[in-house]
Order: C-alpha cells, then structure tokens, then sequence
C-alpha cells in the first residue's frame, strides 16, 4: 500500500484499542492502517465493536468492518455487494459486509491509499442515499408428505384435520420424526402414536409445550 499522510484520530474507540492490542503482531500495523485510513477518509465515522469486532459507523449504519484471525485479517464494506468495483478489488462473497479483500497477511496485500479512498468515499455516497443490503430470499420448498404417512392420516379423519390445520413447522416436526426411523418397525410404531396425537388435537412436541 502506497503511505500518504495519514492524521491519528483522537475518537477511537477504547474497545477498538483493546481489539488490536489483542491480535496478532502482523495484525496490529495492518488493523492500525486500516483504521487511520478510514477515519482520514470519513472524520464523521464512529467506532464500535459489533459481532466481537471492530465496525466503523456512518450515520449510524455500518460503513466498513474489519477483523484479524490467527494468520490473516479481513476487511470489507457493508455494502459491498452492491458497491461498483472499477478497480477489481471486491470479492463477491454475499453481503455479509466482511472480507471482500480477501485475506490480508502484510501491508502489501491491501490496495492502494487513492483506490481504497475512492471506495469508501462511495460507500459513504451509498449511504447517503440509503441503499441498504439486497436481501435474498430463500425459496420456499413444500413439503414432502411420504405416501405412507398420507395413507395413515387418511384412515383417520380427525389425524388429518389436526394434521392439516396445524403450522408448516408443526407438520414438518411430525414428518421428519417419522421418516428419520432407522427401522421399518420403528417408523410404523411412530406413525401409529403420530395418529394417536393428531387425532387428540395434539402437537408432536406436545409434552414440551408450555401449558
């Protein structure tokens, strides 16, 4: 990394201090870097220790984290994961916020004073304008009832309604409990006590519920 004059900033964080007392020797002038620099770059920015390591705060969302491992750190933007990337510095991870740089073992492996300046200025624009994390939504999979579960259920009119009218992690208990037998026997034994509990209106974990 190519050193420009960096001003120390007198609003660190004492548990950010601790932080970096704490890691590694080959962490600490790499932790210390990053830090003067995003202070230099952002004089608004606040500190504090979210998740057990140091979070760097704009307008009271978080800007940039970074955190040091036995053989390397990490740095990375929030919104790294809609941020541009001109310079090919980003690794598309998710958007965890943490260790787009990949992992950082010596001074060298981090980017240029002017091109890690240029990304946090437009982390900071980013923010601005309120972009927040894309969030994925996972898809949503039905549930797989096993023939010979439906067939029991079906014989029973009152197991079927309990069935049916309970909540997917209610049915899902009930289903994973009985196609997890490790025997023919077992899994028939646990169908039959299954409609014995449906038809009495009762959870699978019904011993447990709280009364």
């Amino acid at each position: 990394m190519n050193q420009n004059p960096i001003n120390l900033c007198t609003m660190y964080h004492p548990k950010c201090d601790a932080y970096i007392e704490k890691s590694a020797e080959f962490a600490q002038p790499i932790l210390k870097e990053i830090r003067a620099l995003v202070h230099a770059v952002c004089p608004e920015v606040e500190e504090t220790i979210k998740w057990g390591f140091p979070n760097f705060m704009y307008k009271k969302a978080i800007l940039c984290s970074m955190a040091s491992f036995k053989n390397h750190c990490s740095f990375g933007f929030w919104l790294g994961g809609v941020m541009d990337d001109p310079e090919k510095i980003l690794q598309r991870v998710g958007d965890s916020g943490m260790g787009q740089l990949g992992k950082i073992t010596s001074m060298d492996d981090l980017p240029d004073f002017e091109v890690l300046k240029k990304y946090i200025i437009h982390a900071m624009e980013l923010t601005d304008r309120g972009v927040k994390i894309r969030k994925v939504e996972k898809p949503k999979t039905e549930l797989t009832i096993p023939d010979y579960f439906l067939e029991a259920l079906n014989a029973n009119d009152k197991a079927k309604a309990s069935f049916e009218q309970f909540s997917a992690s209610h049915r899902k208990e009930y289903v994973q409990w009985i196609t997890e037998a490790k025997t023919e026997a077992t899994r028939d034994k646990r169908i039959a006590t299954a409609i014995e509990w449906l038809s009495e209106g009762k959870s699978r974990n019904w011993k447990y519920a709280k009364c």
